[in-house]
């Protein structure tokens, strides 16, 4: 008998030990509402053991489940589902979220009446829609977790009011928009926003927080100074965002840090060697930002209690092989997720905008350097180009005589109207040319041009911020909103960026250029396809075209833009094989506080501009002959054949002609063509002829082209 009370004791206190501590029953108002939740979640496989002899407040805990009871009521609620959340959707594996039947706002109607609920956890279920309002309605909230549903929409202010709450954990979702103003919760420890579509500020957080995760986010401002404030913070991830300007030193020395993740943002400049590490850190990533210099010596390597990632900087400390070269973080700002325009269709334009970035950071310590990225635009269509190059009126008959410099306010009505069907001017924002480029992504990147880098991408019409610049580079702006002419990759428009709360980073400039998608004259003459289409009247076009290009950068600006890269590779066609000139002399400052607007063009005298002319020369001779010229002494040697031939007579002449032009070329337009081309690569600068003269001889000859082939000879040759 004894033995049966003992036994009975231990059974009774081994009862006691597996029950949990939510031991009590529920009122029968909680227990429907229980229910509720169950049909309104759409019975997900781990309710689905529920049923109307469940006693809640005994359920064995899970990860998967768990409902904690005191006092008759629930306190905690805790589901985790088997959904995607939208980082993990396979595409074409059809819908995750919960039904269209399902309701949010429905939902937390009734999870809002569990009065005495502390813990709200709702996780993987495919809730989708926005949080309503109706979320101020709990007063006893302490950790609220909706992680790794469809939820959109922005963070309600409302949250901002939960005076008890230590843990929000809002990841994978689809939030969108600005963060609530957190500073107001002093019990706050944890904050979870990762994997959503948050920014592009900064959010305004607790300083009682241990831990900050703000990873994979649109957050697009400067790290603000305010973190160094936060004492107790062990943990900041702020990882995959556009968080930009320099890499504030503080955050290696917070007290109690100990896991910090900044990569892959587009943090730029060098870490003081000063800089000094908290004890307590045993984690650090920077990787794949755009910083430069040393690293400092407590965060320099890794070690058995400290892991370093730095990797894809340009840093000059760790491993070369895997860090960009100097020039990158140097050169390279931003760039653009491709995104399709929208745009209606109109009749007779080829729709859609593709664009491309040009950028360059202007350094306050005294250099600059020109940051291209490339968007590039379908061409409208719009008249035949041989026939706008062939139009007798639109011809310019000047010869060359003294020109004074020409006020850009002056510029004669033909090279005005030069600009027509291009967008017009206009101010992006920094957030479209992050946009467009998809941060710059090396997907996007096309190679390197004269003048920086260049990456292609897609940009949207939006709203537009215009940034603050210093008033010289308000200037240079003025300058670059002129270079809009049919034969230049024109300017678009511009964005300034300043970082006025470090007194080392000055202005960074993005100058959005036209660019054709056509290839080059290069492409066309290396191409035996496209060479094909090249036949002598659309040669002349094109050079015509290049001509009043370099016409409109000596005098259609004030003062004239000299010194361009007129190679072969920088003549653009586009669909219509209208040339179009890139890489010219883009007149950006030298350095911050430059007084001349055009500061870093080679100088306006006569050398200058002949030297622009000589170019065209060179050009002259790959289009005659269709060979490409790379070295001077290749050069100097066809231009001597080509003299030789000329001073033997035309059969002579044909025979260093481009064999794919035979037969489609007037004797004389060619005769007249090749010793322009000859007098322009005088080595005697003085002896070559103005632009004007360029372009007076080119449209002679067309002429004489037009004469011959109007009389049936070019039909007859083709």
């Amino acid at each position: 008998m004894e033995t049966s009370r003992v036994g009975f004791c231990l059974l009774l206190c081994t009862i006691f030990m597996v029950v949990p501590v939510s031991i009590g029953q529920l009122t029968s108002t909680e227990t429907r509402l229980l229910f509720q939740v169950q049909k309104l979640l759409e019975y997900p496989e781990v309710l689905q053991g529920w049923t109307k002899w469940t006693n809640f407040c005994y359920l064995p805990h899970s990860p998967s489940l768990k409902i904690v009871c005191a006092n008759s009521r629930v306190t905690e609620i805790t589901i985790v589902g088997n959904r995607s959340s939208p980082a993990n959707v396979v595409p074409g594996s059809g819908p995750q979220g919960l039904s269209g039947r399902f309701s949010l706002d429905s939902l937390f109607t009734v999870v809002t009446k569990f009065s005495s609920l502390r813990v709200l956890s709702l996780v993987s279920l495919g809730l989708w829609g926005s949080l309503p309002p109706k979320i101020n309605r709990f007063h006893s909230l302490q950790a609220l977790n909706m992680t790794s549903n469809f939820i959109s929409g922005r963070i309600p202010k409302q949250i901002a009011s939960f005076q008890n709450l230590t843990s929000l954990v809002l990841a994978d979702n689809l939030f969108n928009g600005s963060v609530p103003d957190l500073t107001g919760l002093p019990l706050l420890k944890v904050v979870n926003l990762g994997g959503n579509l948050l920014g592009p500020q900064f959010p305004s957080l607790s300083q009682s927080l241990v831990s900050i995760t703000l990873s994979n986010n649109s957050f697009r401002s400067q790290i603000p100074s305010g973190l160094k404030k936060f004492n107790q913070l062990q943990r900041l991830d702020i990882s995959s965002n556009k968080l930009v300007g320099p890499l504030p030193s503080f955050l290696f020395s917070l007290a109690s840090i100990q896991y910090l993740n900044l990569a892959r943002n587009q943090l730029s400049g060098a870490l003081a060697s000063t800089t000094a590490c908290s004890n307590n850190l045993s984690f650090v990533d920077i990787s794949n930002n755009l910083l430069i210099g040393k690293l400092p010596s407590c965060i320099g390597s890794n070690s058995r209690n400290k892991t370093v990632i730095s990797s894809w900087n340009c840093l000059s400390t760790g491993n070369s092989n895997r860090q960009h070269p100097y020039s990158f973080c140097n050169k390279e700002a931003l760039a653009v997720k491709p995104v399709e325009s929208e745009e209606q269709e109109e009749p007779g334009i080829n729709l859609g905008l593709i664009l491309g970035i040009i950028g360059g950071v202007v350094a306050i310590a005294g250099a600059i350097a020109l940051l291209m990225f490339v968007i590039i635009r379908r061409s409208r269509t719009t008249e035949d180009a041989n026939y706008e190059e062939r139009s007798i009126v639109d011809k310019m008959s000047a010869r060359s005589s003294p020109k004074p410099p020409i006020d850009s306010r002056r510029v004669p009505q033909t090279m005005r109207s030069a600009a027509i069907g291009l967008p017009r001017y206009r101010v992006f924002s920094l957030e479209e040319i992050e946009d467009a480029t998809n941060n710059f992504n090396p997907s996007n990147f096309m190679g390197e041009g004269s003048q920086g880098q260049l990456y292609k991408g897609w940009l949207v019409d939006g709203s537009v911020v215009v940034k603050h610049a210093p008033q010289n580079l308000m200037q240079h702006m003025e300058v670059l909103s002129k270079l809009r002419h049919r034969h230049l990759v024109s300017v678009l428009g511009h964005c300034i960026v300043t970082y006025q709360d470090h007194p080392n980073v000055a202005s960074t400039v993005f100058v959005v250029f036209e660019h054709i998608s056509n290839g080059s004259l290069r492409d066309h003459l290396t191409d035996w396809k496209k060479k094909e289409i090249l036949k002598w009247p659309q040669r002349m076009a094109i050079t015509i075209g290049a001509a009043r290009g370099v016409q409109f950068l000596h005098t259609g600006i004030s003062p004239g833009i000299y010194g361009n890269d007129l190679k072969i590779d920088n003549i653009l066609l586009d669909e219509t094989l209208t040339p179009k000139i890139s890489n010219y002399n883009i007149p950006l400052p030298l350095k911050t506080g430059s007084e001349s607007p055009l500061s870093n063009r080679l100088s306006s005298d006569e050398n200058a501009e002949k030297e622009d002319i000589y170019q065209l020369g060179v050009l002259l001779l790959q289009v005659i002959t269709g060979k490409l010229v790379t070295f001077s002494n290749e050069l100097d040697g066809l231009k001597l054949e080509l003299e030789k031939c000329l001073a033997e007579g035309p059969s002579k002449l044909r025979g260093v002609i481009d064999p794919s032009i035979r037969g489609t070329f007037a004797d004389e337009s060619m005769k007249t063509t090749v010793e322009f081309a000859i007098n322009c690569l005088s080595k005697d600068s003085t002896k070559r002829p103005s632009i004007e003269d360029v372009l007076w001889n080119l449209q002679y000859s067309i002429q004489v082209q037009e004469g011959w082939a109007s009389s049936g000879n070019l039909a007859t040759h083709m």
